[in-house]
């Protein structure tokens, strides 16, 4: 169903407007993904989607009307002008496709642990929203089981964190505002270790051989660092650093140490054949 919208007051670009705002989105339990290869993903996903808003210059492009005829049969089409589609924009530069998306909440305790040698990646206050995107994308690109955002983490579905994944969101299980018991609880009853990125005497190399067995990542807040809570209970592991910089971004953090997990288990699995 396609159908045009000419007011700008109309509701569904209230609504659309609206998820801008965490408050918004959680009020409606929806957010709003923006761009042509972010929609495309969406569009293959099993995420629901409510409805489409795009201008008439998006529906010209071939790219653009093979996506439309896609959404067509999941969702209503809208049709709006430029200035109404400015609006709804969260970029400078909007390309004429936005969808409002029903926000899907995953269950750490409902969570079916699929590999014995299982890989999480932890955020415990990680705040920054280009980061948290930044680490999705790439826990999807080193083939993480899953990510697992505790509570104080920055919004899952924000515009910034949205864009920042590349749509590796639909891809992979993210888990949001879960509390530290539920993390232990969740560690100990698949038997995955914990491992802390942390710079203290008592913390291993990463080229120690940490990351072979089932394990959960944990990278923390880009000021305080990881709980105390979970620096108890968890192996530390350091990046070793040969120039003068005194710390590493904590998404470049998570590339390197997931990418470390990767080539362990790679190079141990490969010796095993041998």
């Amino acid at each position: 169903m396609r159908e045009r919208i000419e007011s700008h007051a109309n509701r569904k670009i209230k609504l659309a407007t609206s998820l801008h705002a965490r408050r918004g989105r959680e009020k409606a339990n929806c957010f709003l993904v923006e761009g042509l290869r972010l929609a495309e993903m969406a569009a293959e996903s099993h995420w629901q989607t409510e409805y489409a808003l795009f201008t008439q210059a998006f529906a010209q492009k071939a790219r653009g009307a093979r996506l439309l005829e896609r959404l067509e049969a999941r969702c209503p089409l809208y049709e709006v002008d430029e200035g109404c589609f400015k609006k709804v924009a969260a970029t400078d530069s909007p390309q004429g496709i936005a969808l409002v998306m029903r926000a899907q909440h995953q269950s750490l305790d409902a969570h079916s642990v699929r590999r014995k040698e299982s890989l999480y990646i932890v955020l415990d206050g990680v705040q920054d929203p280009g980061n948290v995107g930044t680490i999705i994308r790439t826990a999807d690109a080193a083939g993480a089981d899953g990510v697992i955002c505790l509570c104080g983490t920055a919004d899952l579905f924000g515009d910034k964190t949205m864009r920042s994944t590349m749509g590796s969101l639909f891809h992979l299980p993210i888990f949001t505002e879960v509390t530290t018991e539920a993390l232990m609880e969740f560690c100990t009853a698949h038997g995955i270790a914990l491992c802390a990125a942390a710079l203290d005497p008592a913390a291993k190399p990463l080229f120690d051989p940490l990351f072979q067995r089932a394990c959960a990542i944990v990278l923390g807040n880009e000021g305080n660092g990881i709980s105390e809570t979970i620096l108890q209970e968890a192996a530390h592991v350091f990046i070793p650093m040969y120039g003068r910089a005194e710390s590493l971004n904590v998404a470049t953090s998570a590339a390197i140490l997931l990418y470390e997990a990767v080539r362990q288990r790679n190079y141990n699995h490969s010796a095993q054949q041998r």
